[in-house]
């Protein structure tokens, strides 16, 4: 099969080198673009989106090509079998929607995942390989040279691409967390991804987006040049694995073995994800929001006893969350506080009310708590009651998450063979941090700000 994505990544690599080369000479020459350089620039970068698209639209293609591999061209074998006895209409025998069974042609693509892993069992052993389901196949990668995913010898074969697409949307859709965060997708061809960022950690005059600063001037007066700052949010791809041994009287029922992967790996791979996204080291691991630079602790409340909580620390933490921010955050909390917050009220005498709202209550109807009007999300997450990090005020829209082709889905006999069971392993690479690398400080005022609040330690 023939591509031009090749040609059309060199291209883009050109491209990229012209874009480095202009803004290293600007740096050293500690000047603007030139009107004819910031012309030059805005071109590539209309000219490098336009590749990216036109990447896209070949990668579609290419991948379609791919999944044609093996497939009955209908019109040619019904020229070849025209008029023959025993054929349905156009003299081609009809193909029903059934499981393949050996002797027969493909009968399409798989109908469910557990479908597929029987099949990839049973494939797996047989060592004549006269049981081998021609859509495996098909679903793996045709070309593949050396070790790879398309004989069970060589590790196993590929899981279906829109069965691996529904393990991993799985993943993201059981998480109060992973669904919040800015997703990018990394390409085929990469291992990680740069970010521009605008550099800014104060809003005073001088530092907004890392230095722009305009002025009020008279007539003729001399205009001062500034100019934006940037830095990079580099991402790097981390790798997080699962491996599933099945036995030989669960692989008789496809419809179980289906049920029990995608029960138990997406709740799994969200566990991990998102315990990552809060609590993360950043070495072979996402950098977690506890661990960054961005987030702000909040000092106890003077009041406070032994791992509890007051309506100060609510307020006070409310105080520091970003005003941009506090749209989109929410309250995370270890499910130990929950019931301090039952107690906690606002106002005294007759003007007193409460600060927390459960579900079902005062018409709050949104399934979670409420606290000053955003929700309130128990995770397991969040540190024992008490200590930093049970208690989070979050915006994850200002974490990024870099992801890479989904889960990634291979099976083997060989690893478990003594034992009656098959192997199956399930790859997922993502990256991620905080797109704040310190808080924020205001141009007036002496705190400063950040959409990741936590409250210190109650000793």
């Amino acid at each position: 099969m023939r591509s031009n994505i090749a040609a059309f990544q060199q291209k883009k690599a050109d491209l990229v080198k012209m874009q480095r080369a202009l803004l290293d000479l600007t740096a050293q020459q500690d000047r603007d673009f030139t009107e004819a350089e910031g012309a030059q620039y805005n071109d590539n970068i209309h000219k490098l989106a336009k590749l990216d698209e036109m990447i896209a639209r070949e990668a579609a293609v290419l991948e379609a090509e791919r999944g044609m591999a093996g497939v009955v061209d209908e019109n040619a074998l019904a020229a070849e079998r025209a008029g023959s006895p025993g054929q349905g209409r156009g003299g081609v025998q009809d193909i029903e929607d059934k499981p393949w069974q050996p002797g027969k042609r493909s009968a399409g693509p798989f109908h469910s995942f557990g479908e597929q892993l029987l099949a990839v069992a049973k494939a797996a052993k047989d060592p004549y390989r006269t049981a081998v389901d021609p859509r495996l196949i098909q679903a793996a990668a045709p070309n593949a040279s050396g070790l790879n995913e398309a004989s069970p010898a060589d590790g196993g074969f590929l899981v279906q691409k829109d069965f691996s697409s529904t393990l991993f949307e799985r993943t993201y859709q059981l998480g109060q967390i992973s669904q919040r965060v800015f997703r990018v997708p990394i390409s085929a061809n990469a291992n990680g991804v740069k970010i521009n960022a605008i550099d800014e950690d104060a809003r005073t005059d001088g530092n907004r987006w890392g230095g722009v600063l305009a002025y009020w001037q008279n007539e003729a007066d001399t205009k001062v040049a500034s100019k934006p700052k940037f830095r990079q949010v580099e991402l790097q791809l981390q790798k997080l694995t699962g491996l599933c041994y099945a036995t030989d009287e669960l692989l008789m029922d496809a419809g179980a073995l289906e049920a029990v992967i995608l029960r138990t790996f997406p709740n799994e791979f969200n566990f991990k994800l998102e315990d990552a996204i809060v609590n993360g080291t950043g070495s072979g691991q996402p950098l977690g929001i506890m661990n960054s630079g961005a987030v702000i602790t909040v000092a106890k409340d003077a009041a406070d006893t032994t791992a509890t909580i007051s309506t100060k620390d609510v307020l006070n933490m409310w105080q520091r969350c970003w005003g941009t921010s506090r749209l989109n955050s929410a309250w995370f909390i270890n499910q130990d506080v929950e019931s301090q917050l039952y107690p906690l009220t606002l106002g005294s005498g007759t003007a007193v009310q409460l600060l927390y709202t459960p579900p079902g209550i005062n018409g709050n109807n949104s399934g979670y708590g409420l606290l000053l009007g955003r929700p309130v999300i128990p995770v397991e997450y969040c540190a024992t009651l008490g200590t930093p990090g049970d208690f989070i005020l979050a915006d994850f829209s200002q974490y990024v998450l870099g992801e890479k082709g989904g889960i990634q889905t291979a099976s083997s006999i060989h690893v478990r063979f003594i034992n009656d069971e098959m192997t199956y392993r399930f790859v997922m690479r993502v990256d991620g941090q905080s797109l704040w690398k310190k808080p924020l400080t205001p141009k007036n005022g002496t705190n400063t700000y950040s959409p990741f609040v936590v409250l210190a330690t109650r000793p």
